[in-house]
């Protein structure tokens, strides 16, 4: 890739740093290479074999992790002789009342239905393409949506949050994790994994080519 001549060049064939901004040409690597912005060695395009197909396994690991995360009890209160569940729709709910009705439920979007949408919007998108079919429809805006959801996942904060706040009652209490909370703990992990996984601009590549091909059936 070089840094050259940019303002000549057509801006499909141009890539950015998302850290320093530095503009590039974009030029897929060759096998077992990758493409690293010069100024602060930040990785631009990075193909992996297969990469499509392990990315939508993630994604269906996280559905089935969400899924399972919110269904079974997240964790286990005992003191004295009384016990109680909570699942984790009532621990991002807890706040249920008043003005912090707002805040609920926007705990649970960021820590559940954004990451089941990413999810779904990952498998949609992806999947026709691991196949040789051609992108389907909106699958640009759809991925566009997708990556403009990934700051607001914020699964691993209320992880964090959680740990905190169970460290500070667990000597009023005896606490013991429920099925939900290692789900979780694995979405987590698997959220990490599919985002260092995934080569973006290999994504949009695909989906352009995917586009034109598609095109190129509607014309013949």
């Amino acid at each position: 890739m070089h840094s050259t001549d940019v303002a000549q060049a057509d801006p499909g064939d141009l890539i950015a740093c998302p850290q320093c901004d530095a503009l590039y040409r974009a030029r897929m690597p060759d096998h077992g290479r990758r493409a690293v912005c010069t100024r602060c060695h930040t990785v631009l395009i990075a193909p992996r074999r297969r990469a499509g197909m392990i990315i939508i396994a993630l994604a269906a690991a996280q559905l089935v992790l969400v899924l399972g995360a919110v269904w079974f009890p997240f964790l286990r209160i005992s003191r004295q002789g009384f016990a109680n569940e909570a699942t984790l729709l009532d621990a991002a709910l807890s706040f249920s009342g008043g003005p912090l009705l707002l805040l609920s439920l926007a705990v649970t979007a960021l820590i559940v239905l954004v990451p089941l949408a990413r999810a779904v919007l990952t498998i949609y998108v992806l999947g026709p393409l691991v196949f040789d079919r051609p992108a389907p429809p909106g699958a640009l805006r759809l991925f566009a949506f997708a990556e403009a959801l990934r700051p607001w996942s914020m699964a691993e904060i209320f992880a964090l949050g959680c740990a905190v706040a169970l460290v500070k009652v667990a000597d009023l209490a005896h606490l013991s994790f429920g099925p939900a909370f290692w789900m979780f703990a694995g979405l987590v992990f698997l959220t990490v994994i599919h985002d260092r996984w995934m080569c973006r601009w290999s994504v949009w590549h695909a989906l352009e080519r995917g586009y034109g091909a598609r095109k190129a059936q509607v014309a013949a």
